[in-house]
C-alpha cells in the first residue's frame, strides 16, 4: 500500500482522483499549505508571556481544529451507541457479529457508490475500479475482519481488558502513517497521545472502582482476538488516511462499502447462515439494528473528514473518550451512577487532543 501513486495527466492534474477543496465548495478540506507556523512563548515578562500564549492559543483553536475536535467527539458518541446497541442485541440472544455489520457496508455502498458514479461517470468509475480496486479490497477485508475480531474478543474477555488492549491500535496507526507518509511526529504529539491514553486509564479505573465489569470467559483467547483486531484497526485507519489524502472521501467510503459488503456477505453466509433462521427478527431487534447501522454510518462518514483535517492518529485518540459517553447512555438505560473520576478522565483525554495540536505540523505531505 505504501507504494500507491496517483496517476496524473500531462498538465499535472489528476483527472479522476483529485479531491475537491472545501474552500471551493467541495466535500473535503483544502490541501496542506506546509507546516503550521505558530508563535513561540515569550518568557521575558508576564505581559509578554500572556500575549504570546494568547497568540499561540489562537493558532491552535482554528476552524480546522474545532471541526476535528467536535467531529471526533461525535464519532466517539457513535462508538458508545454501537456498544449499547450490541449489548442490547446480545441480551435478546441476537449474536450475529458479521450479519450485524453487513447492513452498515450495504448502506455505505448504496449511498456513496452511486454518487461516485455520478461524479466520475460509469466509464471513469470502472477505470478507477480496474486500477485501484485491489487496494480497496485489501482495506475492506482488513476492516471487516477487524470488526469481527473485536466483537469476538468481547465474547471471551471482559470490557476493561478490551479497552486497554484496544489502545494498541494507536501506535500501530502511527507506525503505518509513518510508513505511508513519512510523518514527522513532534514531541508534543507523543505527549498528547500519552496523556489521552492516561485519560483512558482513568476511565478504566473508574469502571473498576464502581464494579461495572464482568468475569471473562477466557482472557487469553479474548486478548488474542483483541490484539489482532486492534492491529487491523490501526492498519486500516492509517491506510484510509493515506487513500483519502489523494482521493475524494466519497470514493474511498463508497469503495469500502461496496467491497466490505461483498466480503461481509460471503463471511456471514459461511459462518452464520444457520443462526439467521433461529434468532428473533422482531420489531425491537430490527430497531436496534437500524440504530446501530445509523451510528456506524455517521462514524464511517466523518472518519475520513477527520483524517483529512487532522490525522488517523488523532481519530484514534478521539475514540478514547467513548467510555465517558457510555456513562451518559448508562445513566438512562442501566441506572449507572456518575463517579467523579469520569469527568477528570474525560478532561484528560481532551487535554491530550489539544496538546497533540500544540506544535504539530499538518501530517500530510
Amino acid at each position: 500500500m505504501a507504494s500507491t501513486e496517483v496517476k496524473v495527466s500531462s498538465d499535472g492534474e489528476s483527472n479522476i482522483h483529485r479531491a475537491p477543496s472545501l474552500s471551493k465548495g467541495g466535500e473535503e478540506p483544502a490541501e496542506n499549505d506546509g507546516p503550521i507556523d505558530r508563535p513561540k512563548l515569550n518568557f521575558s515578562s508576564p505581559s509578554a508571556f500572556f500575549s504570546s500564549l494568547n497568540q499561540k492559543l489562537k493558532g491552535i483553536f482554528t476552524k480546522r481544529f474545532i471541526f476535528a475536535l467536535l467531529a471526533g467527539q461525535l464519532v466517539s458518541i457513535c462508538i458508545s451507541g454501537t456498544s449499547v446497541a450490541t449489548t442490547e442485541l446480545v441480551k435478546r440472544n441476537w449474536a450475529l457479529p458479521t450479519t450485524q455489520t453487513m447492513f452498515l457496508y450495504f448502506s455505505l455502498f448504496i449511498i456513496y457508490t452511486p454518487y461516485t458514479i455520478f461524479k466520475y461517470g460509469l466509464k471513469g468509475w470502472a477505470k478507477m475500479i480496474w486500477h485501484d480496486g485491489w487496494k480497496y479490497i485489501v482495506l475492506s477485508a482488513c476492516d471487516v475482519e477487524g470488526n469481527f475480531l473485536v466483537v469476538k474478543a468481547y465474547q471471551y474477555t471482559n470490557l476493561l481488558n478490551c479497552m486497554l488492549l484496544n489502545v494498541w491500535a494507536t501506535p500501530v496507526c502511527m507506525l503505518f502513517a509513518w510508513i505511508y507518509m513519512r510523518v514527522r511526529y513532534q514531541k508534543t504529539q507523543f505527549l498528547g497521545v500519552a496523556i489521552s491514553i492516561c485519560g483512558l486509564g482513568l476511565l478504566v479505573a473508574s469502571d473498576q472502582i464502581t464494579y461495572k465489569d464482568y468475569d471473562p470467559l477466557n482472557r487469553a483467547i479474548g486478548s488474542g482476538y483483541m490484539i489482532a483486531g486492534a492491529t487491523l484497526y490501526g492498519f486500516t485507519n492509517a491506510t484510509e488516511e493515506f487513500l483519502v489524502r489523494s482521493r475524494p472521501f466519497y470514493e474511498v467510503v463508497g469503495q469500502l462499502g461496496m467491497w466490505g459488503f461483498i466480503i461481509n456477505s460471503i463471511q456471514a453466509a459461511g459462518l452464520e447462515h444457520k443462526d439467521m433462521h433461529t434468532v428473533s427478527w422482531n420489531g425491537t431487534t430490527i430497531g436496534i439494528i437500524v440504530a446501530y447501522t445509523a451510528a456506524m454510518f455517521i462514524l464511517y462518514t466523518f472518519a475520513p473528514l477527520i483524517m483529512r483535517t487532522s490525522s488517523s492518529v488523532y481519530y484514534n485518540m478521539s475514540l478514547l473518550s467513548s467510555e465517558f459517553y457510555g456513562l451518559i447512555f448508562g445513566l438512562g438505560l442501566y441506572h449507572y451512577r456518575p463517579y467523579w473520576l469520569y469527568f477528570i478522565a474525560f478532561a484528560t483525554v481532551i487535554t491530550g487532543l489539544i496538546i497533540y495540536f500544540w506544535n504539530a505540523t499538518r501530517e500530510y505531505r
